[in-house]
């Protein structure tokens, strides 16, 4: 018995088309196929899922009228490519169309998918990461506020303070002199009431 095999023009396409995007032709022909497929019920389930599959890969655009089940996700090499490019450029600005350029999503989808998997947009993921960079340099180190404003990335100090006061409920002078305040305490406790740090060996 010849298997006879026939010519959609969805397989016409292929050999036409110069894009080099062939996942968009195995969609087409896929669909091509479900419409020949009507009375093989489990051929037809197979073939539609694995559709879908590459639609959802290949065209980051939703279905019109689709809703947003809250389930876009960044895949995991993604979600470790976004967040090594924004702790490599904090100091500068992050824009998110180089973000999305990233891993070839569009920028709204992108911004679902990074909702979905870190819980905020990226502006505010952004943010979050240089007040936790300030908040190290603030305990770490000497530095005056305004200048690690410009080490994190804020436009000064003021813009620092903005999203500071936000995330915490104070400002970054308040909050690192109470953090000052509560290490010397710690300090005390630690040397103890005669003053001096107790060596190894020495008895109380």
């Amino acid at each position: 018995m010849q298997t006879q095999i026939c010519e959609t023009p969805a397989s016409q396409k292929i050999g036409q088309s110069r894009s080099g995007n062939w996942m968009h032709d195995v969609i087409a022909l896929l669909d091509a196929a479900i419409g020949h497929l009507h009375q093989e019920q489990a051929a037809h389930g197979a073939i539609q899922e694995a559709t879908s599959l590459l639609r959802r890969q290949v065209d980051p655009q939703p279905l019109e009228g689709a809703a947003d089940d809250g389930k876009d996700r960044l895949l995991a090499w993604q979600a470790r490519k976004v967040l090594d490019y924004i702790d490599s450029n904090i100091t500068s600005r992050v824009l998110v169309a180089d973000l999305c350029a990233l891993v070839c999503r569009s920028e709204a989808h992108f911004s679902r998918s990074f909702r979905g998997t870190l819980g905020c947009t990226p502006h505010a993921f952004v943010v979050r990461r240089r007040v936790e960079l300030a908040v190290r340099y603030m305990l770490q180190s000497d530095m005056c506020l305004s200048d690690i404003a410009l080490a994190c990335g804020f436009v000064d100090q003021a813009h620092l303070c903005k999203h500071f006061r936000v995330a915490t409920g104070e400002t970054p002078a308040a909050w690192r002199r109470a953090k000052k305040r509560a290490q010397g305490a710690d300090m005390e406790r630690i040397a103890g009431p005669g003053g001096g740090v107790r060596g190894e060996g020495v008895l109380a």
